[in-house]
């Protein structure tokens, strides 16, 4: 007889499945896979090629099978992408769609096949963007089917389980997601400063991470930049706001940078940022939603003071450790900004309570240990056969 323990995910199958990602739910993919490999069970992701390429979860020990799930409704793709999901994971004892658009096609690709004997878990790590007409009355639509075709649902703040619970989910669980900790920085506040063209340290550095997208809100973070330009309060320069990340608004925001002249550094896509927190004095994150922001939780386990809306998980996220604003108004950003950046005592009160604040939250390794007994949950022991 074998001295080895029983791992909870002996000899199980599992298929994460994810649409086009550049940030967070790749990275919390990546992120959870050493934990589930731990348990036993053999991984395969299921996305799009230049998924893979960015986050190399074939180098956190899954294997990678190529299905081209886009970010946007794509009917013909999506019929594509299920025949090519089915194919994928044929082998497979469950299926874990991570993203509403990754559901739609898990969903169907279950449907096709025709068996339900095999779980499905859905994690929804956002909400559908605002907005009316035929596409957002067809995403409700498939949204609902999705959420009620899942086995089990989990959700990244409670306003994304309620949500579901509504729509009629058979299973709804809070599942927090846990930003991965950054590196160490590499370079000190001073050389990172230098680099964005600042010769002493009097000139404030405001930071803003994340994809160039509408869900965002940097159009708000501009305007509010706009203000800062001609504020006497910060005599006798404006904060310099720099923006690390890329998307689809790269063009557009850069246009508006230069048509009005503002106080702005759009950096693409940086794999340092704990130098960039190292090197500001505040943080904002001005999104139209977030549920678990990972800049959030960033910048309050680095101790930079933190500025963001009042939305999404936002506020559970944070509690008290960050200043927050309404969603979509630039001058109440601005305000909260200015407030933090001329009261140092403020600013030290923010930077002391975001390490607090972070040591409630679940780590990784927590993260992953919930998610293996949700599967050994649904699959039953090893060598069973399942639910």
């Amino acid at each position: 007889m074998s001295d080895q323990p029983c791992r909870p995910l002996d000899g199980r199958r599992v298929a994460e499945v994810l649409a086009t990602s550049t940030g967070g739910v790749g990275t919390h993919l990546r992120s959870v896979l050493p934990a589930l490999a731990a348990a036993g069970a053999g991984v395969a992701v299921c996305g799009p090629q230049a998924t893979e390429d960015l986050f190399r979860f074939t180098g956190a020990g899954a294997a990678f099978r190529p299905v081209g799930i886009s970010a946007g409704l794509a009917p013909v793709a999506d019929l594509r992408a299920v025949r090519a999901l089915r194919r994928a994971t044929a082998d497979a004892d469950l299926v874990h769609a991570h993203g509403l658009r990754a559901g739609l096609v898990a969903a169907a690709a279950r449907r096709v096949r025709g068996d339900r004997s095999r779980p499905l878990v859905l994690t929804l790590h956002n909400a559908l963007p605002d907005g009316g007409g035929l596409r957002r009355r067809l995403l409700q639509t498939a949204e609902a089917a999705t959420i009620r075709g899942a086995d089990l649902v989990l959700a990244a703040s409670e306003d994304l389980a309620a949500h579901a619970r509504r729509l009629g989910a058979a299973d709804v669980r809070l599942a927090p997601v846990s930003a991965p900790p950054l590196p160490p920085a590499r370079r000190s506040r001073a050389e990172v400063r230098r680099e964005l063209g600042l010769v002493d340290d009097l000139r404030p550095v405001v930071l803003a991470v994340g994809r160039l997208h509408p869900q965002k809100g940097y159009d708000v973070l501009l305007a509010a930049a706009g203000r800062w330009r001609t504020d006497e309060r910060l005599r006798p320069a404006p904060p310099l706001v720099v923006i690390a990340g890329d998307g689809p608004l790269q063009q557009e925001l850069a246009e508006r940078v230069r048509a009005e002249q503002l106080p702005v550094r759009l950096l693409g896509r940086r794999s340092d940022v704990a130098d960039l927190l190292g090197a500001a004095d505040l943080c904002v994150l001005p999104s139209v939603w977030e549920a678990r922001s990972l800049t959030a939780q960033e910048a309050l386990r680095a101790g930079v003071p933190l500025v963001a809306t009042r939305v999404g998980g936002i506020p559970e996220l944070v509690g008290t450790a960050a200043d927050l604003v309404p969603a979509g108004d630039a001058g109440a950003l601005a305000d909260a900004v200015t407030a933090v950046l001329t009261d140092p005592a403020r600013a030290t009160r923010l930077a002391a309570a975001g390490p607090r604040q972070a040591q409630q939250w679940p780590d990784q390794a927590a993260t992953g240990r919930q998610l293996v007994a949700v599967y050994r949950e649904l699959l039953g022991p090893p060598g069973g056969p399942g639910r």
